[in-house]
């Protein structure tokens, strides 16, 4: 007797042992739907602050204010490929390019320009 109904219970309507096509998209419709959620709110946004981060390290120019990624703030000096010199209170600092976090908005004049 139970071997009739687990019989019964297992089969499937259409008659084959594969699950149907609609079947298998409700079973991985979860998982595509958490990764597209996942792309707008996690990846997309990261991918977009990096763009507009490597864009600010390329636009650097010598005089603009800046603060890195540990907190100085400073004024730059000099600048090339890969180094920055920051000027920071009564020091400098000589800093990778990669370490500026931010560029400041107000623009500190150079000492030369207020000379003049």
């Amino acid at each position: 007797m139970f071997e009739s109904i687990a019989f019964a219970m297992g089969a499937n309507p259409a008659g084959g042992d594969a699950p149907g096509g609609t079947d298998m998209l409700m079973q991985f419709l979860p998982l595509i739907l958490m990764f597209v959620i996942f792309w707008f709110l996690l990846i997309r946004p990261q991918q977009k602050r990096a763009k507009a981060h490597k864009q600010m390290l390329s636009e650097l120019k010598r005089g603009d204010s800046v603060v890195t990624s540990s907190g100085i703030i400073g004024r730059i000096l000099e600048i090339d490929d890969e180094q920055v010199l920051l000027e920071s209170a009564d020091s400098k600092l000589r800093v990778s390019r990669a370490a500026i976090g931010g560029l400041l908005q107000t623009r500190v004049p150079d000492q030369q320009d207020g000379k003049k």
